[in-house]
């Protein structure tokens, strides 16, 4: 019974975190376009500031063997994996509604369920595959797809979706080897490393993307400081929620993400919803609460 109840509390742990981690890209997308900074240089101070929001209650709660994990190299993987599709994203971000990008995105958990079905052994029933289906149509719903969209900017949405469900995928992986805090650290030391040699090399090779800039305004910086700390404390207790609950059934939540986006969208950049969006978003929702139902059908026949 504690498993299941375990699970119950992994599944809200997940859907709060989904609701929240949009500010961080809404908050990027500001500092692109408002603030002039290239989306390479805001994702390496996402994970410089994660580091710096981290890593002093880790060397408090640990003490000199804070850096001392038992998987390093798997949790330096977990920094780049994550740094790239942050990447993506934020470039993503920059020319498209962040509704549109997120849409784009949501084929992640097809991926995810799909690792966790073929190398975790996790269970995953015809219904489970059905709701993931379903949410997944409501965010084409939502992104309404035109030439424009599934033009070259749209593959970079795609290409995160996948490196983001192999950074999920090492979450589940790992398992509990190392505390939270200690991978949430480490991998936002091999984030901001992978991101300062992309932005020389990109820099170097002229694109405006990568090139190195500081924030021009002491509310950009506050910003970026808040950025990073989303980052390192969201993501820290999405890796508590893994521990909690099977990976398949955690991956449909992260639809929950597109309320938060929609919402950020129209209010900071009047990417105001057509009624077929909110259709969509409506779809998204119904599908993730319809697992969270079955989890409890199922917790009270196994009681």
């Amino acid at each position: 019974m504690a498993g299941k109840e375990d699970t119950i509390r992994g599944m809200a742990l997940m859907s709060a975190c989904m609701l929240v981690l949009p500010v961080m890209d809404a908050i990027a997308k500001y500092m692109a376009v408002f603030e002039g900074m290239a989306p390479a240089q805001i994702t390496f101070y996402r994970f410089f500031f994660q580091l710096a929001a981290t890593l002093p209650l880790l060397l408090f709660s640990v003490g000199k063997d804070a850096f001392r994990a038992k998987r390093p190299y798997a949790n330096l993987l977990r920094g780049v994996l994550h740094g790239a599709a942050s990447l993506l994203f934020f470039v993503s971000v920059k020319y498209m509604p962040l509704a549109d990008v997120f849409a784009i995105y949501f084929v992640e958990p097809f991926i995810l369920t799909a690792l966790s079905a073929l190398f975790l052994g996790d269970k995953v029933g015809w219904r489970r595959w059905l709701a993931i289906v379903v949410g997944f149509g409501g965010a084409m719903i939502v992104i309404q797809p035109s030439y424009e969209v599934f033009g070259l900017t749209a593959l970079m949405p795609i290409a995160c979706a996948f490196l983001f469900a192999l950074y999920m995928f090492l979450n589940r992986a790992i398992g509990e080897s190392d505390p939270p805090l200690t991978m949430q650290t480490v991998s936002g030391f091999g984030g901001a490393l992978f991101m300062a040699i992309a932005i020389m090399a990109g820099h170097f090779n002229g694109a405006t993307d990568f090139a190195p800039s500081l924030p021009t305004s002491g509310l950009g910086l506050l910003l970026l400081v808040i950025l990073g700390t989303i980052s390192g404390y969201a993501h820290l207790l999405v890796v508590r929620a893994f521990r909690m609950a099977p990976l398949s059934v955690l991956a449909p939540f992260q639809y929950f993400e597109i309320i938060s986006a929609t919402i950020l969208g129209f209010v900071l950049f009047s990417d105001f919803p057509s009624p077929s969006k909110w259709l969509g978003i409506v779809i998204i929702v119904a599908s993730g609460l319809f697992i969270l139902w079955r989890e409890r059908v199922r917790a009270k026949a196994n009681a």
